[in-house]
């Protein structure tokens, strides 16, 4: 029911962008340009996290980015979804240009924790990893959502922790799921380019604990696609991680 009814009450309340605050739009010009308006581009968080995949991000982590990610996710602007797949999508197109190989892409999303899904009454992951999906099927890329892992114990809140600091606490926490271990044998699994997707990358430790779940579940020797490495995409990324790419 609550689903229903932010989506019902972005159709009928007067809004504002996300972004700025300008009123009579959910998303102004000006903000949809910082979300969409260049290239993604690979980013790598300093200190590197071990296991990390290779990340493509749309837009750095700032300002109106900032501000739209958060009302999509804490404040239920489902109505934000389509904009945030269309960057999410561009973070999976740039990756997957610069790795080759063939086959659909099979996008996993990083799981919430129950308690968090409950809280917010949608998986903004999962929300903007299908609309990435769709946007990758109208430009002629065969995609589709596999959420193939889930949280196996509780974490504690991210925020304010550093690198070292959430390496530990994530270290552990995802495994396939059930379902997803079923589906590890399948062609279309053993064919597909498996492409690790987040909202947001700060220190990497998240997408590694991700990748090292994923590549613990295919087993010694099995790599999750038939071209070996795991990629990843994100919306946005710490500002730092972009200068980093320009030294």
């Amino acid at each position: 029911m609550r689903n229903a009814w932010q989506e019902l009450s972005g159709l009928l309340l007067p809004v504002s962008c996300a972004g700025c605050g300008r009123p009579r739009t959910e998303l102004c010009g000006t903000c949809r340009t910082a979300l969409h308006g260049a290239p993604a581009r690979r980013v790598r968080p300093s200190p590197r996290p071990p296991g990390l995949p290779t990340v493509y991000a749309a837009a750095p982590y700032e300002n109106a980015v900032r501000a739209v990610l958060l009302a999509h996710k804490e404040r239920g602007a489902l109505g934000l979804a389509g904009a945030l797949g269309r960057a999410l999508a561009r973070g999976v197109r740039a990756g997957t240009e610069r790795s080759g190989g063939a086959g659909p892409l099979l996008l996993v999303p990083v799981p919430s924790a129950r308690s968090s899904t409950a809280a917010r009454g949608h998986d903004p992951v999962r929300r903007i990893a299908g609309r990435a999906a769709r946007d990758l099927r109208r430009g002629g890329l065969p995609a589709r959502v596999l959420p193939l892992l889930r949280q196996r114990r509780a974490v504690a809140d991210q925020s304010g922790l550093g690198a070292r600091q959430r390496r530990a606490n994530l270290a552990g926490a995802l495994e396939i799921t059930a379902g997803g271990g079923r589906l590890l044998g399948h062609r279309l699994l053993r064919h597909g380019r498996v492409i690790l997707v987040d909202d947001l990358l700060t220190t990497g430790s998240t997408l590694a604990e991700a990748a090292r779940a994923l590549g613990e579940a295919y087993g010694a020797g099995r790599e999750p696609a038939d071209h070996g490495e795991c990629r990843a995409a994100v919306v946005a990324a710490s500002p730092t991680a972009f200068e980093i790419n320009r030294n």
